[in-house]
């Protein structure tokens, strides 16, 4: 059958089973058709793409009346930039994105996220000789390192290079990044300054009072400019930490789950105009990445195997598959031959992994209040407001209840989703201890030892 032939089967197919269903279930019925069929979607080369795979390769979108073409992009601000000007109809994006271009800071734009891609999948990796200079302060047991290992034993080293007249330098994939806040968070609770923005007086380098000069590089070059001695170390999602192991050129040291436990990470974006004129198609985009976030962590991670095997290939990922399957599958290498089990380095679905937290919006713009991309104080009320226009579980929600009513899902699994207000409550799992309540976000970023506070500006 060709492409054209099977689409149109597999479209009567659907829309007869819908009407079969039709009489059983009225919202089925109130869902309605997809307003736009044929749909294109960016991202990036890293595992946490997963879901947008998996929904196509499983036929998840087609199975919602989608025909979707997935395309990967050059880096974050392509794909950002595409989105924006209609090239693509949405895309797997950095969670600070969306909040970013909606508050203005860079490209100015409307964008929400109707879900959250996943939990964790980040570490923070340096190079063999930056590693060899921070052994000496790094406690061990049984000849190994305890693990989370603290900044705290990378500051010797960072002040060697200060006494020597050499910046030290490392690497994140974007100024909106999870990764760059996670490697700030990391850096700052050890003790070292990792900068600040002053977008007011056209300063965005982000090194304003800088102990370590973090710089933008795209994912998949993170390893090879490393072992050019360009960087020192770097904060990056898979594969391209365990690249570095399996090439022998540098060591992950913590990954994000212990920076912050279940930490929020990728989310799937699309400009608002998008979901008004389309919202039918964007309520079955999202049951369709539902699914596959489900098939992705189901029965302990059991499909995790086959999940590698496809992102492997080329068109999606296109590492080795023994590197991929090296975070993917429950366990984590860090010093050559140092494997542990860390069986939710990746999580796309268990602990409510695809809801669009309103807390999850207003941490990361705490993290951008502290280091100054939002330059002067601003009322809680703003971070709640701000939060709410971007992050939209009003639209997950619809996907649940349709996905409920087809029978597919059972209510069961999204427990909390229904009871919540949009906030996880206050959390307390942050490697320094320093609690997090997302309805009081001043009240947060004042108890963070560095960084701005109140009413600072630069």
């Amino acid at each position: 059958m060709t492409q054209t032939g099977r689409r149109t089967f597999i479209k009567k197919t659907v829309l007869a089973m819908a009407a079969t269903f039709a009489f059983a279930s009225n919202s089925v019925y109130a869902l309605g058709d997809p307003e736009k069929e044929d749909l294109k979607f960016g991202f990036i080369k890293l595992t946490d793409m997963a879901p947008l795979a998996i929904a196509y390769e499983k036929g998840y979108f087609e199975d919602e009346g989608l025909y979707v073409q997935l395309e990967a992009q050059a880096n974050w601000k392509v794909l950002l930039d595409r989105v924006i000007d209609g090239q693509l109809d949405g895309a797997h994006m950095l969670a600070g994105q969306p909040i970013a271009a909606t508050i203005g800071y860079g490209t100015k734009a409307n964008v929400i996220t109707p879900i959250s891609m996943d939990l964790n999948g980040n570490a923070i990796t340096v190079s063999n000789k930056t590693w060899e200079e921070m052994k000496p302060h790094v406690a061990m047991k049984d000849g190994k390192p305890e693990h989370p290992i603290s900044a705290a034993a990378l500051k010797p080293v960072v002040e060697a290079y200060k006494d020597a007249g050499k910046p030290f330098k490392m690497g994140m994939v974007f100024p909106v990044s999870t990764h760059n806040y996670e490697l700030r968070y990391w850096l700052a609770a050890g003790g070292l300054k990792p900068g600040y923005y002053a977008p007011h007086k056209g300063d965005t380098a982000g090194t304003l009072d800088a102990d370590v000069l973090l710089s933008v590089t795209p994912p998949p070059q993170m390893p090879s400019t490393m072992e050019a001695g360009t960087i020192e170390g770097y904060c990056v999602g898979e594969p391209w930490n365990q690249q570095a192991v399996f090439k022998g050129i540098g060591v992950p040291v913590i990954s994000d789950n212990s920076i912050q436990k279940n930490n929020p990470e990728k989310v799937f974006g699309l400009r608002e105009d998008f979901y008004k004129e389309y919202p039918n198609t964007t309520i079955r985009i999202v049951k369709a990445m539902i699914r596959a976030a489900k098939w992705l962590d189901e029965e302990n991670n059991k499909n995790r195997p086959e999940a590698v095997k496809i992102l492997s290939q080329s068109n999606y990922v296109g590492a080795d598959y023994k590197v991929i399957a090296n975070s993917m599958t429950g366990t984590f290498e860090y010093e050559k031959g140092d494997k542990r089990s860390e069986p939710d380095f990746n999580v796309f679905f268990r602990y409510n992994a695809t809801y669009p937290y309103y807390s999850d919006a207003v941490w990361y713009m705490t993290q951008m209040r502290r280091w100054g991309q939002i330059s002067d104080y601003k009322p809680d009320s703003w971070y709640q407001d701000m939060a709410k226009k971007v992050y939209r579980p009003d639209i997950y929600k619809k996907a649940v209840e349709a996905l409920i009513e087809d029978g597919v899902m059972e209510k069961s699994e999204f427990k909390e989703v229904f009871a919540t207000d949009g906030y996880r409550g206050a959390q307390d799992d942050f490697m320094d201890g320093i609690p997090y309540d997302g309805r009081k976000p001043n009240a947060y970023i004042d108890s963070l030892k560095i960084g701005l506070k109140g009413k600072d500006t630069l």
